[in-house]
């Protein structure tokens, strides 16, 4: 035993230096690369972080730009409505003057053909009296024989 004990003092001996260089390198790669790439890690997951979170404002920014430009579409349809149908009563309401304003010529047309048409027959009257009157005169005369004259 007491040879196994001094086999295990001796490998315990020996293996300082190594164990001594193991926790050197740990050290030295704690300080030289764990540390700064978890620096780097943790300054990356920040950013990250940040990006997403800058992204949901965006996000956010932009769904309430979207919502106003479709409130200003909405705003511009309903003006553009309006105006259409302000349009459209002016539209009418010129439509209505010119029938009117075509009804009261026509009226007026018609007026002055009826009264042209009655002078015509007025004097048509007038002349078919008077060449009734001649005529009537003429067969008077006819049938009375005569050279008399006749007064109207």
């Amino acid at each position: 035993m007491s040879q196994i004990s001094g086999s295990l003092g001796q490998l315990y001996l020996h293996s300082l230096p190594t164990v001594a260089f193991v926790i050197i390198l740990l050290v030295i790669l704690k300080y030289l690369f764990f540390q700064p790439l978890a620096e780097v890690m943790r300054k990356r997951a920040d950013a990250t972080e940040g990006a997403i979170a800058r992204a949901r404002e965006q996000a956010g920014a932009a769904e309430e730009k979207s919502r106003e430009y479709e409130d200003a579409v909405r705003a511009a349809r309903r003006q553009i409505y309006a105006a259409r149908q302000q349009d459209r009563q002016h539209a009418l309401g010129d439509r209505e003057i010119s029938l009117r304003s075509a009804r009261e010529r026509s009226e007026a047309m018609v007026k002055d053909a009826q009264d042209a048409l009655a002078r015509e027959t007025s004097a048509a009257k007038e002349r078919l009296a008077a060449s009734a009157h001649l005529l009537a005169h003429e067969i008077t005369e006819k049938i009375l024989g005569g050279g008399g004259s006749v007064r109207a």
